[in-house]
This record gives C-alpha cells, structure tokens and sequence, in this order.
C-alpha cells in the first residue's frame, strides 16, 4: 500500500514539474522572459512579485489578460489570448 502512495506521489510531482517547465517554456517562447524572471525583477517585476500583489483579488487573472493583451501599462504581447490566459495563470500560482 506504502509503495502505491509513494508512486502516486512521485507521479505527481513529475507533472507539476513538466507543467512547469511547459509554461517556463511558453514564457520563453512568447518573450516574456525578456523583461521578467521568475525570482528576481529585471525590466520588468519577478513573476513571484506579481503574484503576490494580486493575491486574493477577484479578477486578477483576467485584468492582467486583458492588461497584456491590449498593451495597457505593458507593451502588448504578441502571443495569444489563450496562451497569456495560461502564462497567468501559472504567473498567479506561484
């Protein structure tokens, strides 16, 4: 019973660590990583700043959606909706 907790555990870790190196891909790809980076503010702030200030808040992942997607205090990203749906979401997990 122990080795199929232990299984299941080591199963799940594996695909969180593959979801997150999909969106530090994606991030990569889409040129976020260009401005930001996961830990440390460069141009722009770290991904863990930001998540922090919109914890909690109603509506954060779609005004920062729409926040990217229109360019407003951010130059317009060039990726698509549904990938900067799923950059922020990863974004507010952390």
């Amino acid at each position: 019973m122990k080795a199929i907790v232990v299984a299941g555990l080591a199963l799940a870790g594996l695909v969180l660590a593959g979801s997150a190196n999909a969106s530090t891909e994606l991030a990569k790809k889409s040129g976020c990583l260009n401005c930001h980076a996961v830990d440390t503010k460069k141009v722009g702030p770290a991904f863990k700043d930001i998540a922090t200030s919109h914890k909690g808040k109603a509506g954060a992942d779609t005004a920062l959606v729409a926040k990217l997607m229109a360019g407003k205090e951010h130059p317009k990203v060039k990726a698509s909706e549904d990938d900067a749906k799923a950059l922020v979401k990863w974004i507010l997990a952390m």
